[in-house]
């Protein structure tokens, strides 16, 4: 199982790359550097908290997990 801040680091990596690609789509559409930085900084905090708790549920859920081996043949 994955500690807390396991999740908070892989969430906030995520977002870090997630961001990049929000700013520059933002950038191409809006033709705005302000606007796409706003809106990029913006999303990071709300992907990143959304991530984490997604992150955290699934955790709890057994689908597709594989049932640890109790070491008898």
């Amino acid at each position: 199982m994955d500690t807390h801040k396991r999740s908070i680091v892989k969430a906030l990596s995520w977002r870090a790359t997630g961001s990049v690609d929000t700013i520059l789509i933002s950038l191409v559409i809006t033709g705005s550097i302000r606007l796409a930085a706003t809106i990029g900084f913006t999303e990071v905090v709300t992907k990143s908290l959304l991530y984490y708790f997604h992150e955290r549920v699934w955790l709890r859920v057994p689908f597709g997990r594989a049932k640890p081996s109790d070491g008898i043949s």
